[in-house]
């Protein structure tokens, strides 16, 4: 979330960055707020002193043979009042605390501004995409001519959006995700996780899904005990290994990545992408996660950003790089780089990766810290993620972009120790 100071001191300026993401910022409501809990706190501190100083006056007049009784029915009645105005004030507090929780992160100078994804603004490009002097097949006709991409079975099973893998095809899914952790781990430095996939709720609002994204998660309710959301990615349950913690700096930067299944209940995305693998409940992402001092995260979103391209270098898929605009940027980031792969079926790149960097905006809501070195006194973490990739979209690439004339599909160079010497599939 957002320090509250800023908009103790710069409510304006707030709310004019939040416009350029197209929300609208209540500032008359959170002033009335501030004035209101500004005039509380004043009351009730004033009637605090007094009562102390009339609390001491009973002792002095007991001293002196004085009746006391008047004394002692103030004493009480300002007790009263003084639960009464410290209720007021929680009042308050929990409505200013649950605004705060609404209200995204507020966008770094060097976000382009733009209203959506139209002006997001491409900052380079890799690999040129493939002539093709055949007809080309989606990914949809490519896994389903051997039955190794079931759409049909899956419905039986789970209903729409959701894909059964058999065969190459499922083992080219699982060579992919482990081509992607072995990279990570082994070039990059990231750490390998098994994180839980189902997590309560308070690790989701740490990393921005609750409360403003809950219809998008399936939630899982339990009587008498906390509900389980299953996880929508895994940066939620990577990033809140921290949550709560104060860590030495010599232990930054953390760099984690975790392959996990994804579960999203696509609720504003009703007709998108309905064919194939592009759009599913549930789906596979290999996960990288960073948790960096504060004046890192700049320059670790470019080497984040670069881990994440170079699974698309190796496997020899075209792509670019989009930095978004402030209209089209997630809840939670400051800053974000989308990559797109090229797609043959669609004539298009579509997004294969968003890399973003949240500045301090998960940490504050986690209270993520490290104790700063140099002043010796706890301070905010910056977090960071990206996909790196995500599988099923990669494998749908993999699939148009490497296939041949009579609906087989070459395995990638790079794939080929995964797959046991396949080196075609179909």
């Amino acid at each position: 979330m957002l320090d509250s100071k800023l908009l103790r001191t710069q409510l304006q300026d707030v709310a004019d960055r939040l416009a350029t993401r197209g929300y609208q910022l209540d500032v008359a409501r959170i002033e009335a707020l501030e004035a209101q809990r500004k005039t509380v706190q004043t009351r009730t501190e004033q009637l605090q002193a007094e009562r102390n100083a009339r609390s001491k006056s009973i002792g002095q007049a007991k001293q002196r043979g004085e009746d006391i009784a008047p004394l002692l029915a103030d004493v009480d009645r300002m007790a009263s009042e003084l639960d009464a105005g410290k209720q007021e004030l929680e009042g308050i507090q929990a409505e200013l605390d649950q605004l705060m929780l609404t209200l995204p992160n507020l966008p770094h100078e060097s976000v382009p501004v733009g209203k959506d994804e139209d002006e997001n603004v491409e900052v380079r490009r890799w690999g040129t995409p493939k002539s093709f002097d055949f007809a080309v097949q989606d990914h949809v006709a490519l896994g389903e001519q051997h039955g190794w991409l079931d759409f049909e079975t899956a419905a039986k099973l789970s209903g729409a959006r959701f894909a059964l893998m058999r065969g190459p095809i499922a083992r080219l899914h699982r060579a992919l995700a482990q081509f992607m952790i072995d990279l990570h781990t082994r070039e990059h430095g990231y750490e390998e996780a098994y994180t839980p996939y189902l997590v309560q709720a308070p690790a989701l609002q740490g990393t921005g899904q609750l409360p403003k994204f809950e219809e998008d998660l399936f939630k899982i309710t339990r009587e008498g005990e906390a509900d389980f959301y299953l996880i929508p990615t895994a940066e939620v349950s990577l990033t809140n290994i921290v949550a709560g913690e104060i860590l030495d700096a010599k232990q930054l930067p953390l760099k984690f990545v975790a392959h996990t299944p994804c579960f999203r209940s696509e609720a504003g995305a009703s007709g998108r992408d309905t064919r194939g693998m592009i759009r599913q409940h549930q789906f596979d992402k290999v996960e990288m996660v960073q948790i960096v001092e504060p004046d890192q995260s700049f320059e670790a979103l470019e080497s984040l950003t670069a881990n994440a391209e170079k699974v698309l270098q190796l496997l020899e898929l075209p792509y670019r790089v989009l930095a978004l605009c402030t209209g089209d940027m997630g809840f939670g980031a400051t800053k974000t780089y989308d990559l797109e792969v090229w797609v043959p079926s669609q004539d298009k790149y579509r997004e294969i990766s968003s890399c973003s960097n949240c500045g301090d905006f998960q940490a504050r809501r986690m209270q993520a810290r490290y104790r700063n070195p140099e002043t010796g006194k706890p301070e905010l973490v910056h977090t960071l993620n990206g996909s790196g990739l995500a599988v099923g979209r990669t494998l749908v690439a993999v699939l148009e972009n490497y296939q041949q004339a009579d609906g087989s599909v070459r395995v990638p160079k790079v794939l080929k120790p995964y797959m046991a010497g396949i080196e075609v599939i179909g």
